[in-house]
């Protein structure tokens, strides 16, 4: 094993209980490979999901897949990324590509499509690309992250079935009292 896979893994399961020593870990790391795609998808994560500093995640990402654009380990992380960070149109061009991979976890690839269009308020599509997710996964452990996601789209929907509901009774007792 190399010492840089040392240094990763220690970051790897740092992260994210102990900040400090990702970090420290990753340093190492980085010193030993500069052109490390994990180290630098790690890093674009803390920038994320700890700093919400989306503009330098989405360089770090950048970054990796410019050294590796089969680093498989980046997609989801940046699309997320791009997902918060309102770059819709940059995600759904991400999501098409990342599509077209082979050997990417397209089961995940289509969550991160259906939360993009649940961002958008497009839940029907959204709803069906979680079909696509259902179809494609391979992994029993991520059913439950798909199943979560349909939960949550399902439920804007129904609130916003409600909310459409109360104008069209007003209106019916209105008629009726006429």
């Amino acid at each position: 094993m190399k010492t840089i896979d040392k240094y990763l893994f220690q970051a790897l399961d740092n992260y994210p209980y102990s900040l400090e020593e990702t970090i420290e870990s990753l340093d190492y790391a980085f010193s030993y490979d500069a052109k490390n795609t994990m180290v630098l998808c790690l890093y674009g994560r803390i920038q994320a999901e700890q700093l919400w500093n989306y503009e330098e995640a989405k360089n770090y990402f950048q970054e990796a897949l410019a050294i590796n654009i089969h680093a498989l380990e980046v997609y989801p992380h940046y699309l997320q990324v791009l997902i918060l960070n309102e770059d819709y149109e940059e995600a759904q061009k991400l999501i098409d590509f990342a599509l077209t991979i082979k050997g990417i976890n397209k089961s995940e690839i289509y969550v991160k499509k259906a939360i993009l269009l649940e961002a958008q308020q497009q839940f029907k599509e959204a709803l069906k690309e979680i079909k696509n997710a259902k179809l494609t996964t391979l992994q029993f452990a991520f059913d439950s992250d798909i199943t979560e996601v349909e939960k949550r789209i399902k439920g804007k929907t129904e609130l916003l079935e409600k909310k459409n509901k109360p104008k069209k009774a007003k209106k019916d007792s209105k008629k009726k009292s006429k």
